[in-house]
Order: structure tokens, then C-alpha cells, then sequence
């Protein structure tokens, strides 16, 4: 069996409405946890910029594709991540309507992505978009694999994830094969983006979270509380959710 016949059909999914909008979504949709609430809610603030950026450096190499099947699926990469960009922005909205500064996070994420693409070698930045590719595809993996990561959330918001992350593990290797058909990045290069992926994604899972607890109010005592109390979550060895994805991340870096 050719690696191509196992994977994932890739799905253009449109039109979706998972009733974001509505009043009696709670603040802290996360079972009342505002520590792990605002660290996704802070994650998902990246997408819509951070899809675009995914988007431009995996079309960067669209002229170079012959291969009719990989270049349908670039299409369809295309299309799940504008898709992922439009639900994405109007959760932002959400947020806005709760007070959240949601603007200062995206400006943030915009001109990081801006800057790649501007200072970055095209090979980097899709080598960086297929480890990133790889972290998305991982927690979307995560989030199925053990049931307790959303354990309680509100319906509504767990099905916007899930949806995002059943498309991500459809198309998680499409940045990975233009990388390594197309692009041709050797190895030196595919794990220094991971490198790079992996310290940036873990500075901002720590640091954002801290910031929009700030703008619901919180002060830093309170919020000192709010991560004692959140970090075992997120960064236990074995029952964190960093501890969980170690070995998929290090599972990367095999020649």
C-alpha cells in the first residue's frame, strides 16, 4: 500500500454555523475554567492570520506542482483553512463582545506572519507551515484520543473544534509533501522550523492566556491562582497536555 492510499480524503466542508452567536454560551465555556478557557481561546485567535500565512507559503510553490493529485489537494488545503479563517474570525467576534481585546492579538499575529513571509525564505516558511501543520494535526488528534482535554466545554464550542480538528488531520500532510516533493527542504531545515514551532507555540500558550485573564479583570494575585492552579493541565509530564504531545513532537525529528 503507497502512502497516498492511506491518507485521509480531504473534505471542503461550507456553510458551517455551530451557533457561536448565541447569549448562553458561558464566558468560561471550559467547565468554568477560566485559566484552560482563555488558553484556547487565545490559540484559536491566531488561526484566521495564522491560516493565511499557511496558506500563502504552501502556494508559493503551486507553479512547481505537476502532480495532478497533490495539486487538488493544495486546493482543498486551501479551501479548509479560508474556511477555518471565516469560523475562526467570528469566534474573535464573540470575544470582542466580551471585552477581550481581541485586536491587540491579532495585530500580533499578522505582523509575525507578515514578517516571515517577508524576511524568510519561501522553503522556510513552508517548512515551518508543515511543523506547525503537524502541531495543529497532533492537539486535533489529542482532543479524540483522550476525552478528559474538553471534558465539559460547551457543546457548541467543542464541535467547532472538533470539526477544525478533523479537517486538520485531513490535511496535515499537504504542507509536509510540498515541503519534501516541491520545496525540497533537507533536513537540517525541517526540524529547525520545528524547533522554532515549538518554542514560539509554547511562549504564547503561557503568555496569552495571562494577558486576556488580565482584560476579563483578573488581578495578578488572582491569576498567579488561576495558573497554579491550570499549569498541571497543560504542562504535567504525564497528564498534561504538553506531556501527552512530547512523543509526537519528537516523533518529527526522525531522519
Amino acid at each position: 500500500m503507497t502512502r497516498r492510499e492511506y491518507k485521509e480524503n480531504i473534505v471542503v466542508r461550507k456553510d458551517l454555523d455551530f451557533g457561536l452567536d448565541a447569549d448562553d454560551i458561558p464566558r468560561y465555556w471550559m467547565d468554568g475554567d477560566a485559566f484552560r478557557t482563555r488558553l484556547m481561546d487565545a490559540v484559536q485567535a491566531t488561526f484566521p492570520d495564522g491560516e493565511r500565512y499557511f496558506i500563502s507559503a504552501v502556494r508559493a510553490f503551486r507553479d512547481r506542482i505537476s502532480d495532478p493529485a497533490l495539486l487538488q489537494e493544495v486546493r482543498d488545503f486551501t479551501m479548509q483553512e479560508g474556511q477555518h479563517g471565516q469560523v475562526h474570525t467570528r469566534y474573535n467576534e464573540r470575544l470582542r463582545r466580551q471585552g477581550i481585546d481581541i485586536d491587540a492579538f491579532t495585530r500580533h499575529t499578522r505582523a509575525m506572519c507578515d514578517g516571515r513571509l517577508q524576511k524568510r525564505s519561501p522553503e522556510y516558511n513552508v517548512a515551518l507551515t508543515a511543523a506547525l501543520e503537524h502541531f495543529t494535526a497532533m492537539m486535533a488528534d489529542l482532543f479524540f484520543a483522550e476525552k478528559e482535554v474538553l471534558e465539559g466545554a460547551d457543546p457548541r464550542v467543542r464541535a467547532m473544534f472538533a470539526w477544525h480538528a478533523i479537517e486538520e488531520m485531513e490535511h496535515k500532510a499537504v504542507a509536509y509533501d510540498v515541503m519534501q516533493k516541491i520545496a525540497g527542504v533537507g533536513y537540517l531545515t525541517r526540524v529547525t522550523a520545528m524547533t522554532h514551532a515549538t518554542l514560539s507555540f509554547s511562549l504564547f500558550t503561557l503568555v496569552a492566556p495571562w494577558i486576556m485573564l488580565g482584560m476579563d479583570g483578573h488581578s495578578v494575585p488572582e491569576r498567579v491562582q488561576l495558573y497554579r492552579k491550570g499549569l498541571g493541565w497543560l504542562m504535567g509530564p504525564r497528564k498534561g497536555v504538553f506531556g501527552r504531545l512530547l512523543p509526537m513532537i519528537a516523533s518529527y525529528y526522525r531522519p
